[in-house]
């Protein structure tokens, strides 16, 4: 029995000496990198530990957000405006299936940046508002003349006048990026910069 005794012994010291030992620290889990995205024509890089809390987009609007915003709703209605006319007027097919595209990204888009602006306790603008110097809007003399035109002559003056509003829209999307704060609005931005872009270049082909 007494060898027996001695490795039963044995155990429990092993035993108690596991429990009252000091635990081992766990291993730190592997720092995982942030990747925050560049400004539009910039590339994407890697946040420093620092600067990863600073650099998410806060959940609350700015002034910058709200105008950006109301005016978007603006900007898109005139794209609509213009790019319905395309199926009844436009000759090349190429041109109206684009003019579809536009129809029914941007209505999405207002219906989105309606229902946000109505969550910010803000008014939607009116579909007639007053646009200002709103960069690349047509003048009232320029829609006229795209709807008295028909086939390549509309094309000609749809894709002018496109390209001058996807470059404005571009452009306010640029601004918001550097002065807004909400993540949606700024989501939006980069969304339409590279959208609109790609549109651009399509254009280019007519």
């Amino acid at each position: 029995m007494r060898p027996a005794l001695i490795v039963i012994a044995g155990a429990a010291v092993l035993a108690l000496a596991g429990c009252t030992g000091t635990p081992e620290t766990p291993a730190a889990a592997p720092s995982v990198p942030v990747i925050a995205p560049g400004e539009p024509g910039e590339q994407a890089r890697t946040l420093a530990p620092g600067e990863a809390t600073t650099a998410i987009p806060s959940p609350a609007a700015n002034a910058a957000d709200v105008r950006f915003m109301r005016d978007m709703v603006i900007h898109h209605r005139q794209a609509l405006d213009l790019s319905l006319l395309a199926p009844s007027r436009a000759e090349s097919g190429a041109l109206k299936r684009l003019a579809a595209r536009i129809t029914d990204v941007q209505g999405l888009e207002i219906s989105m940046m309606t229902t946000w602006l109505r969550e910010q306790g803000q008014k939607v603008p009116e579909h007639h508002a007053a646009h200002g110097d709103m960069p690349g809007m047509a003048t009232p003399e320029q829609i006229e003349a795209l709807k008295a035109a028909d086939g390549a002559d509309f094309d000609r003056l749809y894709v002018k006048l496109m390209t001058a509003h996807h470059l404005g829209a571009i452009t306010m999307a640029t601004e918001v990026l550097t002065k807004g704060s909400h993540f949606r609005v700024l989501e939006l931005a980069e969304d339409v910069s590279v959208s609109q872009a790609a549109e651009i270049n399509r254009m280019r082909a007519f």
